[in-house]
């Protein structure tokens, strides 16, 4: 599994409003977090269970982050850099994942931590086998919407994972094993912090 890591602050890079909403109302963000059973209105949890599962990880109580939003889709069209895969295809989604703490001097607002997490998270899927998966974190800009102030800037990762094969089900196969390697990382990283070692 490849996994990298990079950062994306310009004033032209993505950003994320949170909470967000659509203007005409759908979709929007679902606090699974602190309310689980609202993963059932997340559609892209319903068409893939591996994400489904995913989410419901990195929102579970063992988890020191939440998701905000994520998608899934299929392409066909690859960079130049995906031809070591010798696939003809690849099933890719992102989630965005924030630190869960809300405290107003929390990692929500911590670069480093931002930075750290990101790396550390590189490492531990170093060691997993190599399969046609890539995985890449890049820090980005968060606006929060507090409640005492009207917005403050933060930060949080955008999580792409990508699997490749020569028809879907083996791109989705792929896929699917580097969600869980990553969701597993999630939760290890999270015990590492209780226990003080990162």
């Amino acid at each position: 599994m490849d996994a990298d890591f990079s950062v994306e602050l310009g004033s032209d890079d993505d950003a994320l409003e949170f909470p967000w909403a659509d203007p005409a109302g759908e979709p929007r963000f679902y606090d699974i977090k602190n309310q689980p059973d609202l993963l059932l209105y997340v559609s892209e949890a319903n068409h893939y269970q591996e994400l489904g599962e995913f989410l419901a990880s990195v929102n579970s109580p063992s988890s020191l982050f939440q998701s905000a939003k994520c998608d899934v889709w299929f392409e066909d069209e690859l960079e130049e850099a995906e031809e070591i895969y010798g696939a003809s295809l690849k099933l890719g989604s992102y989630v965005d994942i924030l630190f869960a703490d809300t405290s107003e001097s929390g990692p929500r607002f911590d670069f480093a931590r931002h930075e750290r997490v990101s790396d550390r998270l590189v490492q531990l899927l170093g060691r997993a086998p190599q399969i046609s998966v890539a995985a890449e974190f890049i820090v980005r800009r968060c606006y929060f919407h507090m409640q005492d102030d009207p917005v403050r800037p933060g930060y949080y990762l955008s999580f792409y994972c990508f699997g490749y094969g020569d028809d879907r089900d083996e791109a989705r196969k792929r896929w699917g094993i580097g969600m869980n390697l990553v969701q597993n990382a999630l939760l290890q990283l999270s015990a590492e912090v209780r226990r003080g070692l990162a």
